[in-house]
């Protein structure tokens, strides 16, 4: 804090200083310099805490004596010799003005800091074998401290907390992946093993990154300029509040001149958003502020994190996020090599997503690993569960973790403690080698069989997936039908994927990709048979609107008669992005193109029929990639209703799906909808285009009407695009 005191004001010095410790009048030590504690051994150990303004304080342990004075907040600090691992209880001893405090049953061994979102808060008493696991809880040497879930739009410098000593009574409400991780350390070095939690379910990174880490990366220049106003002791904040108090001075002044003038005083001047303190656990530096501040400069070895889902969204931005939350802690604690060892997390269904977001956060969180210096990635991708965010095996998750401290930060030389990694790829002639690091003996596939979860892209061919084969002991080559000149290569690159490659100890590769896949258009890229047909319309989706103009129209060109129609509906990020997208044909139900579009009033288009011989092809999850098939469209302007008046196979009575009914001819609600009738799914629905929320889907919605009515949801989608073509009769 000190680097924005110099230009304010004393008494607003030493009003901040005071907020949170409300300047000492009697000795105090933090919650964490508390009985039961672990210290850290073989490392300079800070304590500190609070007493009168000038009194001298003194600190006396293991045959150590320092003293500090306490400063004019009444803050002091000593910094102990380094101590060696000792499991044997001891005293600490802290004077001040004819005060004791006394701190009892302290240890020493190795101290870690375990933070994130619900996979690191997870609970033992939650976890696999949970009876026996608490059962078996009796490890007196390990000690464990949480701090509650409490943001704050300052750091704050006491929680209230307290140290717990590992038995079968509180265990239970530890976090599951730092107690696992503690007690094979614990195992290992046979010394006492302190774990710092620090955890709340659903939160983001940001909340989690003190001020100083966003200050330190350039690529997120306009986040800290954001947070650096609300820092009230920062110049940032004091030149823009003082702004507002002098046009609030002078709104005061001229309110008493209209007064006394008996004229109507006008409104006051908007608190500027910008001065508005981040108070929310959504906000960044909130959680920092509030959870961990508190424990430092509690001195520490390293850190473990598990998080990322609440950011999955956010691609390469959270490699430079982490950038940002290590540099913050590494320059708060004074350790520029503080240990970060982390879990990539899991692959998990997440509703609707795009099922190429979770690949590229995947992706980003490989980059930490490569890219800065004392942090290691965990693979987790063999022991998640698609249908639970929360994977209850969390022995595994701490064991791995254990492993890649024991190996990068205790020298334990013999431990391989990570899957394969992505080395390099060579083309010959139809194949594509890659190359891994971290084999071991040699790359193995889990439960025998064939890899799987390989895709390669040709010169002029999309992703395609693709056979592996391991040759060598660190060497996959990979093939795949109709690419003849392969140049990319991608692996694991969906959000349900569960890939098989290992290596010798069982570990987990990590997903990847590689390569320069072609620049081919959309439909040409995903889509081989859309070879032969013709665009008619093309419609940026966010232009819906009551009247539809097409972004191309090319009916007043098109010559003859067509025999299939197709549609492509691409829905995402941005164009060119990992979007999804679903392509369907079928059989032309109608000769007139002026109905195949969007079914406006004006079109006149009104279809709720079967369609035959459907081709599909998609990216998304659930939605079969096949030909031959039998669908449903429900095309139409007008509202309607639930009621299976058609009689469509697999539709009810009792939701928006494949079968309702026109119940009006007015302009309504609308529907655009393809449906593969029998087995109740939903290809894409458009509907209610002429409002400022209309619905946008692919596949069935998980959350609410199967066909997206009433859903609102084309605002999720910033790109969203529909193309429109036929196939000409003659081909």
């Amino acid at each position: 804090m000190k680097r924005y005191l110099s230009s304010l004001p004393i008494v607003l010095i030493l009003f901040i200083a005071c907020a949170s410790s409300v300047c000492a009048q009697t000795l105090r030590l933090p919650a964490v310099i508390g009985d039961h504690m672990v210290l850290q051994r073989d490392m300079p150990v800070a304590v500190w805490g609070w007493a009168p303004a000038g009194e001298a304080v003194h600190v006396s342990f293991k045959g150590q004596d320092v003293s500090a004075e306490a400063g004019d907040n009444g803050a002091w600090r000593v910094t102990l010799e380094p101590l060696k691992a000792d499991a044997e209880p001891a005293e600490m001893t802290v004077t001040a003005g004819g005060e004791t405090l006394t701190v009892s049953d302290i240890l020493v061994g190795e101290v870690w800091l375990c933070s994130g979102q619900s996979n690191m808060e997870w609970r033992v008493s939650n976890s696999d074998r949970a009876e026996e696991e608490l059962a078996e809880a009796k490890h007196p040497l390990i000690r464990h401290i949480e701090t509650p879930h409490i943001p704050a739009s300052v750091p704050q410098q006491d929680a209230d907390t307290r140290w717990e000593v590992c038995s079968p009574e509180t265990v239970g409400n530890w976090t599951a992946v730092g107690y696992f991780f503690g007690r094979n350390l614990q195992n290992e070095l046979n010394v006492p093993i302190g774990l710092l939690n620090c955890t709340w379910g659903g939160t983001r990174i940001e909340p989690w990154t003190p001020i100083e880490g966003f200050a330190q990366v350039p690529e997120l220049a306009e986040l800290y300029e954001e947070v650096r106003v609300k820092q009230p002791a920062s110049d940032y904040y004091h030149t823009p509040a003082l702004d507002y108090v002098n046009e609030m001075k002078t709104w005061v002044k001229d309110s008493h001149k209209k007064l006394g003038l008996n004229e109507a005083i006008t409104e006051p001047p908007a608190f500027p958003d910008a001065l508005k303190l981040y108070t929310e656990r959504s906000q960044p530096t909130t959680l920092y502020n509030g959870q961990m501040a508190p424990f430092v400069p509690y001195t520490i070895r390293g850190s473990i994190w598990y998080q990322g889902e609440a950011n999955r969204k956010d691609g390469m931005k959270y490699f430079y996020m982490t950038k940002a939350l290590l540099a913050g802690w590494r320059e708060n604690w004074e350790r520029p090599d503080l240990p970060y060892y982390f879990v990539q997390i899991a692959p998990f269904q997440y509703g609707n997503d795009n099922p190429y977001e979770l690949p590229a956060l995947w992706e980003a969180q490989a980059r930490v690993e490569k890219e800065i210096e004392h942090t290691g990635m965990v693979v987790v991708s063999d022991i998640g569960n698609l249908q639970n965010i929360h994977p209850t095996n969390k022995q595994d998750v701490g064991l791995r973790l254990a492993n890649m401290a024991l190996k990068r930060t205790y020298g334990h030389s013999n431990i391989l403690d990570s899957g394969p990694r992505y080395g390099s790829m060579t083309v010959e002639g139809n194949k594509l080698l890659v190359t891994f690091e971290n084999a071991g003996e040699s790359l193995a596939v889990r439960g025998g069989g064939a890899l799987n979860c390989f895709e390669l892209a040709g010169e002029s061919q999309p992703w395609t997936q693709a056979k592996a084969e391991i040759v060598t002991p660190n060497t996959v080559a990979v093939t795949a039908d109709g690419i003849d000149k392969p140049v990319a290569v991608r692996f694991g690159w969906h959000k349900l994927a569960e890939p098989n490659l290992i290596n010798s100890v069982g570990l987990p590769a990590s997903p990847f990709r590689a390569g320069e896949p072609p620049s081919l258009d959309p439909i040409s890229l995903n889509v081989p048979e859309s070879k032969g047909y013709e665009t008619v319309y093309e419609l940026d989706l966010n232009k819906l609107a009551h009247d539809i103009t097409y972004d191309a129209d090319n009916t007043a060109g098109f010559v003859g008669k067509f025999d299939r129609v197709a549609y492509y509906l691409e829905i995402g990020e941005s164009a060119g992005g990992d979007n999804q997208w679903v392509y369907v044909s079928m059989d032309a139900f109608t000769d007139d193109l002026s109905k195949i579009g969007i079914p406006t009033f004006a079109s006149g288009a009104t279809f709720q029929q079967p369609v035959g011989n459907l081709a599909v092809y998609s990216n998304v999850s659930g939605i079969p990639n096949a030909d031959g098939l039998a669908g449903n469209i429900e095309f139409w302007p007008n509202n309607y209703g639930k009621t299976n008046k058609a009689n469509v196979p697999g539709a009810t009575n009792d939701a928006y799906d494949a079968g309702d009914e026109v119940n009006s001819k007015v302009d309504g609600y609308g529907s655009m909808q393809v449906h593969l009738a029998e087995r109740n799914l939903t290809l894409f629905a458009v509907n209610n285009w002429k409002s400022n929320t209309p619905d946008l889907g692919i596949g069935n919605n998980t959350a609410g009407e199967q066909d997206w009515t009433f859903t609102g949801s084309a605002q999720r989608y910033p790109f969203k695009h529909l193309k429109v073509l036929v196939r000409p009769a003659d081909r």
